[in-house]
């Protein structure tokens, strides 16, 4: 028994050694078929870095793909700006369109009202002259639409546009019912039978007493007569 257990003790040793120096084996010839040493290959530990053969396929297809997609939001926003930049310079191009044809428009406008006034002004006197006419003068004579306007709505009132309107019980007379009617002799001595005679008058009664045709409207407005 003895004997026996003695050579159990050698080979378990000798199975210890045999195994220990295969493994230094196989490292060594890891080593030497790396272009190393036994003795420095024996000791070499294992190179965990990953070389380019070992990225796969897969993720050359995906930067690929990352490229695109920035060239497409570079394409967009490139897009964007071409037409943001064309939508400012259409409105642009049609305000400045706008503002010409306003322009030309006023001016039209404009050189009509001085063509009508005159016209008016110039006219020769007439034996008698229609609601129309007297009204066309009475607009060129004063120029101002809006004071044109209250001068309207007072001769409306007061003689209903009628230069030889009469007030049978006062004697008031013509488009501004000027009381006496004589007055209006400072304007011109045609007073009677001139509209224009007597618009020149009322214009100059107005402005002179209440500062302009509105005025005056403000305080018929109030009073009823003026």
């Amino acid at each position: 028994m003895l004997e026996g257990n003695r050579v159990s003790r050698i080979s378990v040793r000798g199975f210890a050694v045999v195994s220990a120096t295969a493994v230094t084996t196989v490292g060594a010839v890891v080593g030497v078929a790396a272009g190393e040493t036994p003795a420095t290959a024996a000791a070499q530990p294992v190179d965990a870095t990953t070389v380019l053969a070992d990225i796969p396929a897969g993720a050359e297809v995906q930067q690929a793909s990352l490229t695109q997609q920035v060239q497409a939001q570079t394409d967009a926003a490139d897009a964007t700006a071409r037409k943001t930049v064309e939508e400012t310079a259409r409105k642009a191009a049609a305000k400045a369109a706008a503002a010409k044809k306003k322009a030309a428009d006023d001016a039209a406008k404009a050189a009509k009202a001085a063509a009508a006034k005159k016209k008016a002004l110039d006219a020769p006197v007439q034996a008698s002259y229609t609601v129309a006419e007297v009204q066309a003068m009475a607009e060129a004579i004063i120029g101002d639409e809006t004071q044109f306007q209250c001068f309207s709505n007072i001769v409306t009132r007061e003689s209903g546009w009628r230069y030889t309107a009469t007030n049978a019980s006062s004697g008031a007379y013509g488009l501004m019912q000027a009381l006496p009617g004589s007055k209006m002799v400072s304007a011109g001595a045609d007073w009677r039978t001139n509209p224009k005679t007597q618009i020149k008058w009322g214009l100059n009664y107005m402005n002179s007493r209440y500062d302009s045709p509105c005025g005056a409207w403000s305080f018929w407005q109030a009073n009823h007569w003026y």
